[in-house]
C-alpha cells in the first residue's frame, strides 16, 4: 500500500501505550494513537489516521476483566491488519526510560537485552518494568518484526566523569550504579539537531542549551553534538521544578520528613514525584496554562509557582552554559517550551548576563508546531523547536535493524565462502 519505510513507535507507561507509525525520513505519521487507563475499567483506545479522530472502549464489562498492554497491542495490530498497513512496518521501537551504563546506543533486542533491561527496574521501577511489558506483547503481536529498545539515557553517556559523580562514598557507585544518568535523551538529541539545521550550523561546531520543559522538564549541555551534563540525575525526579515533581532540594528535607513528620518512605516518594512542583506550590494545578490564567485573576500561589519554575530555570540554564565554553543558542522546546510565550520571555529576562535579548513579536508570533528564533539579531540566539521523539525513535529502529540485517548477509556469506 505504501512504499516508504515506516517503523512503528511504542511507548509503554504503566498504565498507557502511546503509538504511532511513523516514516523517520519525512516525519509523515499514517498511525498515531494511545490506550489509557489501562487495567482499569475505564481503560480505552485512541486513534488517528488520515486526521480523523477515533475512539473506543477496551473494558469487557460482561466477562469482567479489564484490558491490559496486551489487549491494546491486540487492538492495534486489528487496525493494522484492518487498513493493511503491516506490510510498510519495517522494524518496532521501544521507549525504555533507564538503561543504565549498559546501554549506550539504541539496541536490537534479544534475551539478554531483556535481562539487562530487567535488572536496571531498581533505577526506574515506575517505567522500566512497564517498557518491559510492551516490549513481550510487541514481540507476541510482531514475531516477524526486529524490535530496537531506544534509551532515554543513552544520549546523555557521553558526560565526563566529574558531570556524572555523585560526591558519595565511592561504593554507592561501583555496587549499585549510584550516579547521574539523564533523561528525555531522545529529545535532547533530535532539538540539537533541529537547532543546528535552523542555524545553517554543523551541530559538531555548536554548543547549546536545551531545554526540554513539558509535565517533566530537563536541560542538556550539547557541546558539538555531544551531551556534557544534564539537569536530571539517578531518576527523573531531579533538576527543575516540573508539574508535579520537586527537582533539586535539600536531601535533609528527606530526614526531615521521615524522623519528624513521621512519614515513610513511599509517602516520600509519593509527595516528591506527585504532589509538589507546580501542583505543590500553587495548590491548584500542575498545568502552566491554567496558573498563567490564574496568575492574571490575582492568584498569589500560582504567580509564586510560577517565579520559582521561572527563577530555578533561569538560574539552572546559566549553570549548564559553564560546560560548554560559550553559548550558540538556547532551545525552548516540549510543551511549555513550545506553547508558554510568557514563561520564556520571564526566563530570558533573568538571563541578561547571558545576552539574551528578547524579540516580544517574534515570540508572541511562534505558536505550537513552529520553529523560529525568539530573541533580537545581536541578542544571543534564543530558539524555539518543536521536539519529536517518536521520529527519532522510529529513525533509530529502522537504522539498527538494518546494520542487523546487513551484518547477519555478511556473516551468511562468509559461511558460504568457506563452505
Amino acid at each position: 500500500m505504501l512504499n516508504a519505510n515506516y517503523a512503528l513507535v511504542l511507548n509503554c507507561g504503566s498504565s498507557s501505550l502511546k503509538f504511532a507509525i511513523i516514516d523517520p525520513q519525512t516525519g509523515n505519521e499514517i498511525l498515531s494513537g494511545l490506550a489509557e487507563c489501562l487495567l482499569t475499567d475505564e481503560a480505552r483506545f485512541i486513534y488517528r489516521q488520515q486526521g480523523d479522530k477515533h475512539q473506543c472502549s477496551l473494558s469487557q464489562v460482561t466477562d469482567h476483566q479489564v484490558a491490559d498492554h496486551q489487549k491494546a497491542i491486540d487492538k492495534l495490530v486489528a487496525i493494522i491488519e484492518k487498513q493493511q498497513l503491516g506490510s510498510s512496518i519495517k522494524a518496532v521501537g521501544h521507549r525504555v526510560v533507564h538503561g543504565g551504563e549498559a546501554f549506550v546506543d539504541s539496541v536490537l533486542v534479544d534475551e539478554a537485552v531483556k535481562l539487562k533491561i530487567e535488572a536496571l527496574n531498581p533505577l526506574a521501577p515506575l517505567h522500566n518494568p512497564a517498557n518491559l511489558v510492551g516490549i513481550n506483547a510487541a514481540q507476541a503481536a510482531f514475531p516477524h518484526l526486529p524490535q530496537v529498545a531506544v534509551f532515554d539515557t543513552a544520549f546523555h553517556q557521553t558526560m565526563p566523569k566529574q558531570a556524572f559523580t555523585y560526591a558519595l562514598p565511592r561504593n554507592f557507585y561501583t555496587d549499585h550504579g549510584v550516579r547521574k544518568y539523564g533523561f528525555h535523551g531522545t529529545s535532547h538529541q533530535y532539538v540539537a539537531q533541529q537547532a543546528a539545521n535552523l542555524l545553517q550550523q554543523p551541530a559538531n561546531k555548536l554548543c547549546l542549551v536545551t531545554a526540554h520543559l513539558g509535565n517533566g522538564c530537563s536541560l542538556a549541555s550539547v557541546k558539538e553534538g555531544k551531551s556534557v551534563d544534564t539537569s536530571m540525575g539517578l531518576t527523573p525526579l531531579a533538576g527543575l521544578v516540573m508539574g508535579t515533581r520537586c527537582g533539586d532540594i535539600d536531601p535533609g528535607i528527606l530526614h526531615f520528613m521521615t524522623d519528624n513528620l513521621g512519614l515513610t518512605s513511599q509517602q516520600v516518594n509519593e509527595l516528591l514525584n506527585k504532589k509538589s512542583g507546580l501542583l505543590g506550590l500553587s495548590q491548584h494545578s500542575n498545568d502552566c496554562r491554567a496558573l498563567l490564567h490564574a496568575e492574571q485573576q490575582g492568584d498569589e500561589l500560582a504567580k509564586l509557582a510560577l517565579d520559582v519554575f521561572c527563577y530555578q530555570l533561569a538560574k539552572s540554564i546559566a549553570a549548564h552554559a559553564v560546560p560548554l565554553g560559550r553559548l550558540d543558542a538556547l532551545v525552548f522546546t516540549g510543551g511549555i517550551g513550545e506553547n508558554a510565550a510568557p514563561i520564556r520571555a520571564r526566563v530570558l529576562d533573568q538571563l541578561c548576563l547571558l545576552g539574551f535579548v528578547l524579540d516580544e513579536t517574534a515570540n508572541q508570533d511562534t505558536v505550537a508546531g513552529q520553529a523560529g528564533q525568539i530573541t533580537l539579531a545581536q541578542s544571543t540566539t534564543a530558539l524555539v523547536i518543536p521536539t519529536n521523539e517518536e521520529r527519532v525513535i522510529a529513525g533509530d529502529a529502522l537504522r539498527v535493524s538494518q546494520v542487523n540485517a546487513h551484518q547477519n548477509n555478511v556473516r551468511q556469506n562468509s559461511v558460504s565462502q568457506i563452505n
